[in-house]
């Protein structure tokens, strides 16, 4: 009934015609309405087929879960995607399920095993198995925000859910199977997209043989969680179901904040003969502390001397709000050859928080200057449709796998109130006393609320790969998007930005298999974003635009490792930058470089012992500005050396049939400057942690029993600062967690 209220409370937003969130009547020109009925033609004609082709049931085979290893599910008798650490196939990066080693891009899979053995509860952790990825600006911790070659922001689209967009603030949760990231521009099959890649999280199906879980998870913070995860057939006709519950009630590590989560997501599958159909749904429910960390001394250009539990904010600093997904996809095989695909996701995500925001620091006395300020009546929401036909075709005499798609996306942002309060210097970082700054109230400052940003395009595509013999594979694809762009803020209104463009987004890429487990691959492709900003005056610059060369080799070795490493070189243009004397000082002449290599290991070293591994090393610079202040600079939160090795060895039966399981490793971040002036760098560092499972049974019951421990060592570390030396993360110290699953 929820997601009914929410469809309906916004349902005059799912029509590109009505007006945009923020009110405005802005007229759409002709291309949308051409290019709005291709697109609806054209899924027409897509779904049409499916419908009409569509056959009874017939019941896949689904492998049942050993008590370590959790393989994948297999359907009508696909090729696995994973086998426990080992990537082997996946649809990102050529639009349909392929061979990883035939894709001409680096792509990096962190499988739900390595989730499971490192008890990954965020992106963040689980990023931390890839190559060349940094956090960035998380907006006091509550939104997942990462660079991919230097390149990315918070909201920037580059989060993914099984191929489509969203606007949830934390993507990974219970229902995560594993997390895919594609390396590289990747325009030309998602969209508009910074240059540095994608990150795409593939949640869990329903399965048609019964079985699930019960777990129970404490942490030495205080608190832990409870979940649980089910699935299994309904009746004998194809259908199956799956339903996921996690509940999370955990205190905050530092001085003061809690977590909580609660988390429902039912599914519902039918396998057809040659059709399936999916429906799923999430909802969330969150409390979580707005913390934006501590502080830099500019003078020392070291992190105040002050325990690293210690908030500099209030007590009333928590995020809270929900999330909703919900999803629709079809897939039919019409033929041997040819399959037709389509998706819709609607997501959703309102939040309302309040803050005591640092504004300066006096490092002479060690006061600070901080505000109550408020974001009420928060809401994202987006629609995401695609539509793929693909097969393969013979064409003197070559093979061609072909992909033709149209897709859809739509994404609304309203901020009702924001208030901004004044300044207050009572507070010493040596000797704090709270409770002085009184809460922000709820009545918006006029100049700051009812921001609102609508961002809208249409685009077709295309791609061949060609065959042109045994070894060599040449792949061709074509993007054009069209897009209508406006933002603005205050009362009355104020439009800040109106950009309606077009762009075509090439892609070209060469493979050559020097055998069937080594390949040597070769790429160039092209990515845009447009320039748009709530709080700024941009008026209509042209998109940011990105420019990649890629080379490297692919391998499958010993008894199931696959290994890739590349070297790239990507320019970024039109980058958005202010000159410092106002917020409407901003130009758009900016242009950054990144280059560097890559390595990516993931599989079996032997048959009991698992690996998953990066190393990045990368260049990235600041390589025009008008003003030249910037010029030579690295970006903010730009590692140039970043590294990760974890290893997991399994025992195998011990004691009878129980099982034991254990491993551990670390992840490396080189320093980071804070700021785009370089003004300071938060120091490199490495944390460790290890864990330890036991399986065993129960009056025939299976249980998992696991400790997790996370920075062995205690290491103070900070993971990325807001662009300013006064809000720079502190990453978690020492944690233990014990869990233990009942399966049934």
């Amino acid at each position: 009934m929820r997601f009914i209220l929410i469809l309906s409370k916004n349902w005059p937003f799912l029509f590109p015609g009505q007006p945009s969130p923020a009110g405005s009547a802005k007229e759409q020109p002709m291309r949308s309405a051409r290019l709005r009925t291709l697109l609806l033609s054209t899924t027409a004609s897509l779904l049409l087929p499916s419908l009409a082709f569509a056959q009874g049931a017939a019941q896949p085979s689904a492998t049942e879960a050993a008590p370590a290893v959790l393989p994948e599910l297999q359907v009508q008798g696909a090729a696995p995607a994973v086998v426990g650490y080992q990537p082997l196939r996946t649809s990102l990066g050529a639009g349909v399920d392929t061979p990883i080693l035939d894709i001409p891009q680096s792509i990096a899979v962190v499988p739900r095993q390595a989730l499971q053995d490192q008890d990954a509860r965020s992106l963040d952790e689980a990023l931390g198995n890839v190559s060349g990825i940094t956090q960035t600006n998380t907006l006091g911790a509550t939104q997942d925000a990462f660079l991919r070659r230097g390149f990315g922001d918070n909201r920037d689209g580059s989060i993914m859910v099984d191929g489509l967009r969203t606007v949830w603030p934390r993507s990974l949760n219970a229902t995560t199977d594993r997390v895919e990231v594609l390396k590289g521009p990747a325009s030309a099959l998602y969209g508009i997209l910074d240059p540095g890649g994608m990150v795409n999280v593939i949640i869990k199906r329903p399965e048609l043989t019964f079985g699930g879980s019960l777990t129970g998870r404490w942490s030495s913070f205080g608190g832990g969680s409870t979940g649980f995860d089910v699935t299994g057939p309904l009746g004998a006709n194809g259908f199956a179901f799956r339903i996921i519950g996690d509940w999370q009630d955990q205190d905050y590590w530092r001085n003061f904040g809690y977590y909580h989560r609660n988390l429902i997501a039912p599914s519902l599958t039918w396998y057809g003969e040659n059709t399936t159909i999916e429906a799923s749904y999430a909802h969330e429910q969150y409390a979580v502390p707005f913390d934006r960390g501590t502080i830099f001394d500019l003078t020392t250009g070291k992190p105040v001397n002050v325990s690293r539990e210690r908030r500099f904010d209030e007590r009333y600093n928590i995020q809270r709000g929900y999330s909703d997904y919900a999803s629709l996809r079809l897939t039919h095989r019409l033929n041997a050859d040819w399959t037709v695909s389509a998706a819709y996701a609607y997501s959703l995500n309102n939040y309302a928080d309040q803050q005591a925001r640092v504004t300066d620091y006096y490092p002479l006395t060690g006061n600070l200057k901080r505000r109550a300020d408020a974001t009420e009546d928060s809401t994202m929401f987006s629609h995401a449709l695609r539509t793929d036909i693909a097969g393969s075709v013979t064409a003197f005499g070559l093979r061609h796998d072909l992909l033709f798609g149209t897709s859809y996306d739509y994404t609304s942002t309203r901020r009702a109130d924001m208030v901004r309060g004044t300044d207050n210097t009572s507070f010493n970082i040596y000797d704090p006393v709270y409770g002085v700054l009184a809460p922000p109230g709820r009545n918006g400052t006029p100049s700051e609320s009812d921001q609102f940003e609508r961002l809208e395009t249409y685009a077709f595509y295309m791609q061949d790969a060609i065959h042109l013999s045994d070894r060599w594979i040449f792949i061709a694809g074509l993007r054009y998007t069209t897009f209508d762009d406006i933002a603005g803020k205050g009362r009355p209104r104020n439009l800040n930005t109106d950009v309606n463009a077009d762009r075509w987004t090439p892609r070209l890429g060469l493979v050559y298999k020097l055998s069937p487990d080594v390949s040597l691959f070769a790429s160039y492709s092209q990515s845009f974003k447009p320039n748009s900003s709530i709080a700024s005056v941009y008026g209509s610059p042209p998109p940011e635009t990105g420019v990649s060369w890629e080379a490297g080799i692919k391998a499958d070795l010993a008894r199931g490792l696959t290994l890739t490493a590349s070297a790239f070189n990507i320019t970024k243009q039109n980058v958005a930058y202010s000159t410092g004397s106002s917020t409407n000082d901003i130009l758009f002449a900016g242009k950054v470089r990144s280059r560097g290599v890559e390595l990516d290991l993931a599989g079996q070293l032997t048959e009991r012992l698992s690996l998953i591994g990066s190393l990045a090393l990368m260049d990235v610079e600041v390589l025009k500005d008008d003003n030249a202040a910037l010029v030579g600079n690295r970006p903010q939160n730009v590692a140039n050396t970043t590294g990760s090795l974890f290893l997991a060895y399994d025992a195998g039966e011990i004691l009878g049939d129980d099982r034991f399981r254990f491993g551990g490793g670390g992840r490396y971040m080189g320093k980071r400057p804070g700021d785009a002036a370089n003004d300071f760098y938060m120091p490199a560092y490495t944390v460790f942690d290890a864990f330890a499972s036991y399986d065993t049974q129960i009056d025939k019951t299976p249980i998992r029993l696991q400790l997790n421990v996370k920075n062995i060592f205690d290491r103070t570390y900070y993971t990325s600062s807001v662009g300013t030396n006064l809000g720079v993360m502190v990453g978690e110290p020492f944690q233990a967690i014990v869990s233990a699953t009942v399966r049934f």
